[in-house]
């Protein structure tokens, strides 16, 4: 899309990448896709209930068509709907249903009798368009049925999903529009009920309890069998897992002991692509982004707003591009520097200063996690020539790959809504080298890589002792202190999203009747969704949790904008109520519906279907129905799984795909399984208490093998929940 202010956004091009082609990928599709142009018949979406019936009759049997009514249709008009029809085509002859005006989720209840020949191999074309006045009618989509199939006396219904014509083909157009780079992955994953999952659960919280002095360390082999390209999801979905048995700090303090391990030289400790250094990247971006946020969220916007030129490379810099100094004389190059070197110094003294007075602000397990790698660093490196290796340790998580990366992309850490531009770019991308470098203990390395960055040292080295100082302080809690903060917080129910949203309101009766959005900032947990003025305000419960019967986006010609949402819940005495919620974007949007719907995915009396629009008068605006209490007109949709730092906890689809991993490298695991078993019978093994490491890991392929058979005896046709279509794309 092409981005217009004012007007409507302008289509460049598009890519199409069929289900097949994802599918026949297994580790992703990657690479480049050509625009191409975008024809409207092929731009269709929705499904159309239809009933089928061959009825024997005397000379010939008659097929009997009934468009009953269609759903979640384009939306063709400027008004954001449609004025749909139905065209229904067999052997020549043509019927049409009724217009219905201004909807997408039109109902026609309308039945055409076609006569059947003996032997007919026509099939019966049921078209859907949008009826225009002026211009020429737009196609919706059609379904094409095979007569053959259909048996007399035995009437077929169901809904059909719309279909496009056939692609035209454009090859002589390809690259003319450019082109996408695109990485997709597409995961099918059934999960299964929470109690088939335990035993795996339940092995895994054992071994991560026992730590080092557990006999199997199962978390030490599963780190062996991951290769380096799935390394990230299998940190990603352990911690996760962890997390949420209240395991995360034990599980990466047994990561941090099984790396120290294994390392001998100060400069390589914490630096490769281990599982620890991915779960603890991963661990910082789930426990600690509101924290981020309120260290470096003020620091980023001053750099966007001010959008200086900055350089501190002779090398790069473009005198003409900075502009002119007092009486109109051009800046030289001298200036140029020095204005730039004033600039990175407020931005990182701002920055450090802001960090120091953050250690309260710090959430107490990311605390008391880096209390536990700062004391088994110091443990392992003793010594005063080991001095600064323990606070180098902590900055290579906090400051190298959690402040540095949100610095450098704040629109990939929500810090911003949009990308920097080149000048901007280049200011973070400096002001993160700058705080690379404090992180790094401004080691001579460090300096010698990039000797035009001399003029921030004297910052740097103020900000090492700074950061120093933050660090002792931040590690400076004790497990009675980690009690009381998680007893503190254990009385409130943690936030799962919170953020400024715009509630809908309504003034006045009958003509005179007017609505509005109001702003408020919202806060979901999981008990209820309430609100307040501001962040800091005291909160009011709008709908407890337990109330919700469905959270889904409201169609945009409903208060003609975009990115509404409706939740609707049950009050105090049982009767349905709607709020309506504005987001500012549609990223938001997603963000707030997979949110609402995981919290409340186990409630009871969850809907199976909604209206998208509103009823206003005495109808519904979506599908013109005028009982306010009917069936909707649209099914609401199941949970969606984001992915983002900010996404509700999933347990039982993280022990699914913890489960798919090690399915993967079950092989493996039977020949290590083998190679215990041989070493035992030789006596090689050492005996320890308890079970031993051989039986650990036969346990865990016993699990494996338990669930394998749950997968293969749920039913195809009624699985024990909807399968997670778990669908990666980076641009």
């Amino acid at each position: 899309m092409d981005e217009d202010a004012l007007s409507r956004d302008d289509v460049i091009g598009k890519v199409c990448l069929p289900r097949d082609t994802l599918a026949s990928h297994p580790k992703g599709f990657s690479g480049w896709t050509h625009l191409t142009e975008v024809d409207p018949d092929e731009e269709v979406q929705g499904e159309i209930h239809l009933r089928l019936e061959v009825q024997p009759g005397t000379r010939a049997c008659r097929l009997r068509c009934s468009v009953l009514e269609a759903r979640d249709l384009a939306p063709k008009d400027r008004n954001g709907a449609s004025d749909p029809f139905v065209r229904v085509r067999y052997k020549g002859r043509t019927q049409e249903t009724s217009i219905v005006k201004k909807s997408c989720y039109p109902r026609w209840n309308e039945t055409f009798e076609f006569e059947l020949e003996e032997g007919a191999t026509e099939v019966l074309c049921v078209e859907t368009w949008d009826w225009d006045l002026v211009s020429r009618n737009d196609f919706l989509g059609k379904v094409v049925i095979d007569i053959q199939r259909l048996q007399v006396a035995q009437p077929e219904e169901g809904w059909f999903r719309l279909q496009p014509y056939q692609t035209k083909s454009r090859r002589h157009d390809e690259g003319n529009l450019g082109s996408l780079q695109l990485e997709v992955r597409l995961r099918d994953e059934m999960v299964l009920p929470s109690s088939c999952y335990q035993p795996l659960v339940q092995l895994l919280c054992h071994e991560v309890k026992l730590g080092m002095q557990g006999p199997g360390q199962l978390i030490s082999l599963i780190e062996e069998t991951t290769s380096t390209e799935c390394r990230q999801d299998v940190a990603t979905n352990l911690l996760k897992l962890f997390l949420g048995q209240g395991l995360a700090k034990d599980f990466l303090d047994l990561l941090f002991q099984l790396e120290l391990s294994r390392t001998s030289e100060t400069n390589t400790l914490f630096r490769s692509n281990s599982l620890a250094s991915k779960s603890m990247e991963s661990f910082l971006k789930v426990a600690g982004m509101q924290y981020l946020h309120g260290v470096l969220g003020p620091i980023i916007n001053k750099v966007f707003e001010e959008k200086k030129y900055v350089e501190l490379d002779p090398s790069k810099v473009e005198v003409k591009d900075v502009g002119c100094s007092g009486l109109h004389r051009p800046q030289t190059e001298a200036e140029v520097l020095e204005q730039s070197a004033q600039t990175l110094r407020a931005h990182l003294g701002a920055l450090l200063s802001a960090l120091s007075r953050s250690v309260r602000a710090c959430p107490a397990v990311v605390r008391a996690t880096f209390r536990q790698l700062f004391r088994r660093v110091r443990e392992r490196f003793p010594g005063a020539q080991h001095e600064n290796v323990p606070f180098i340790a902590v900055t290579s998580f906090l400051c190298l790959r959690f402040f540095s990366p949100a610095i450098m992309s704040p629109k990939l850490f929500h810090l911003r809504e949009r990308h920097a531009d080149a000048r901007t770019s280049r200011t973070l991308l400096l002001l993160a080298k700058a705080v690379q470098n404090v992180g790094n203990m401004d080691t001579p390395a460090s300096r010698a890589k990039e000797a035009w960055m001399e003029p921030l040292q004297p910052t740097v080295r103020q900000g090492v002792a700074q950061l120093k100082d933050f660090i002792t302080k931040l590690v400076d809690i004790e497990e009675k202190d980690e009690l009381d903060l998680q007893r503190t917080l254990s009385l409130q129910a943690p936030p799962v999203k919170e953020g400024p949203l715009f509630i809908h309101r309504t003034k006045g009766k009958g003509p005179l009747m007017s609505s509005s959005f109001k702003k408020l900032y919202f806060f979901l947990t999981t008990e209820a969704l309430s609100f307040a003025k501001t962040p800091s305000s005291k909160k009011s419960a709008l709908i407890k949790l337990a109330n919700i019967r469905a959270a889904e986006k409201v169609e945009e010609k409903s208060f003609g904008s975009s990115h509404v949402m409706q939740v609707i819940y049950t009050d105090d005495v049982g009767r349905p109520q709607t709020a309506y919620l504005q987001c500012k974007c549609v990223n938001e949007l997603n963000q707030w519906l997979s949110a609402l719907r995981k919290v409340s995915i186990n409630n009871t009396g969850l809907l199976g279907s909604y209206h998208p629009g509103v009823f206003r008068g005495d109808k519904w605006s979506c599908c013109h129905q005028k009982e306010k209490t009917g069936q909707g007109c649209d099914k609401t949709r199941s949970r969606v799984t984001l992915q983002e730092w900010n996404d509700p906890l999933d347990h039982d689809l993280e022990a699914q795909l913890i489960y798919r991993h090690l399915l993967g490298v079950e092989a493996m695991l039977w020949e290590r399984h083998r190679e215990l078993s041989r070493g035992a019978e030789a006596g090689t093994v050492p005996a320890s208490p308890g079970e031993a490491p051989k039986d650990s890991l036969a346990q865990l392929l016993r699990v494996l093998q338990d669930l394998r058979e749950a997968h293969s005896s749920s039913p195809a046709g009624s699985p024990p929940s909807e399968p997670n279509c778990l669908l990666e794309l980076q641009t």
